[in-house]
């Protein structure tokens, strides 16, 4: 097949940490390879389509750009559609669907403009062939994207199908679960590796998602590897060049050079991680246990990288421990407070009695959470929980480490 235009859409503030993800599978760089407004440009071959499917843990999806052109009403996103040469792609014997995306359209009904779309589709196979195919929103063989910005349309085809964060090993998991895409996001943001040779822990693990996405990158396990892709349906998929990229990754297969740790006061969610943690193939690659973060001792002799997303209030309703006249044992640990003050101090308090020559870093909505804990945050990387806009804080304990409270609204 010719050079392809693909686009990995990502959640904002990833989009560089993806292009250095790119450029590692693939090899890609220069004109070839180019960091946008929520997602990453490549231009390259089918191979790496594949290639990216099976090993991207930040990007959302893996789309064909087919076409890109300026319009200026529904009449216009049918000549577009109808241009193209759909039978290329996939046959009349197989489901469609048309999922829409849009940022400041002029455009009244999104519902519409996918009608539109759906209609010249069908119109196109009619012309070709003299039958269409169907139309399936709920399981397609194929899902056609348009997105539509005030004065430009873009119509793509997804190699993925499901979104890319469904590795397909979290059956188990409990309130707000953390997105795979997200932690691999904290992750990279972090700088950590297993080359670095430092442990990695995570005190308020939930089901474990980070530390299973942690292992799986120490052992070198592809993602991809559990689950299907969209482009197994399409006319282009290469069976043989897909079998062997799979036996790539599954040759690639190693043991974790460092131990990753994580615990949960909940004990029925370190019993979701551990299950997790067999599916994903790293059980024997992570040690998960039961215990407050408020109480818990390091898993191990410093230095170490801690990587963690706290509960907050906009995300889950759990209660804590320590500090407690009541212990209520629901889910992760939360503050005692409605905005989780007397939890975060606590946690830096011990942290600074405990936790001397490790790294922590954070994922808060809070701005001022530095100033709560009276640590001084050394690096700040945006991130965004779904639409919760938020910051990946680190902070780096020296015993007996304090500051005073930081002013209100000071993020410099």
């Amino acid at each position: 097949m010719n050079q392809l235009h693909l686009f990995l859409p990502c959640a904002a503030g990833v989009e560089g940490f993806l292009a250095d993800e790119v450029h590692a599978v693939t090899g890609l760089e220069g004109d070839d390879l180019m960091a946008g407004r929520g997602g990453v440009h490549v231009r390259t071959m089918w191979r790496d389509a594949m290639l990216l499917n099976l090993h991207s843990r930040l990007a959302q999806r893996v789309l064909v750009q087919l076409a890109h052109q300026p319009y200026r009403g529904e009449d216009d996103l049918y000549a577009m559609a109808h241009a193209l040469a759909w039978e290329d792609w996939f046959t009349a014997r197989q489901t469609f669907k048309v999922e829409v995306s849009a940022t400041r359209s002029p455009l009244k009904s999104l519902n519409f403009a996918a009608l539109r779309v759906k209609d010249a589709v069908a119109d196109r196979f009619r012309a070709h062939g003299g039958t269409r195919p169907s139309v399936d929103t709920h399981w397609p063989d194929v899902r056609i994207h348009l997105h539509l910005n005030e004065a430009q349309a873009t119509l793509s085809i997804d190699t993925s199908g499901e979104p890319l964060f469904k590795r397909g090993w979290r059956e188990d998991k409990g309130d707000a679960p953390l997105k795979e895409t997200l932690a691999a996001a904290m992750i990279a943001a972090s700088g950590w590796t297993p080359a670095s040779g430092l442990p990695l822990y995570d005190p308020c693990c939930g089901s474990a998602t980070v530390v299973i996405e942690a292992a799986q990158i120490a052992c070198r396990i592809a993602p991809g590897l559990r689950r299907h892709f969209a482009f197994e349906h399409l006319k282009p998929h290469d069976g043989s060049a897909w079998s062997a990229l799979k036996k790539e990754a599954l040759d690639a297969i190693t043991v974790s050079p460092v131990p990753i740790f994580g615990s949960d006061i909940s004990h029925r969610m370190v019993d979701f991680g551990r299950r997790n943690a067999e599916r994903a193939g790293v059980a024997a690659s992570v040690q998960l246990r039961g215990g407050d973060a408020l109480e818990r001792m390091p898993p191990c002799e410093p230095p170490g990288v801690m990587l963690l997303n706290p509960p907050y209030g906009e995300r889950i309703s759990a209660a804590g421990s320590a500090g407690q006249s009541q212990r209520v044992r629901t889910g992760r640990e939360t503050a005692q407070t409605g905005n989780g003050e007397e939890f975060f101090r606590q946690l830096a308090a011990h942290w600074k009695r405990h936790y001397a020559g490790w790294q922590a870093w954070i994922l808060t909505p809070d701005r001022n959470l530095p100033g709560t804990m009276r640590l001084k945050a050394t690096r700040r990387v945006p991130l965004f929980n779904g639409p919760i806009e938020c910051r990946l804080l680190r902070f780096d304990m020296v015993a007996g480490s304090a500051r005073e409270p930081r002013k209100a609204g000071d993020d410099a």
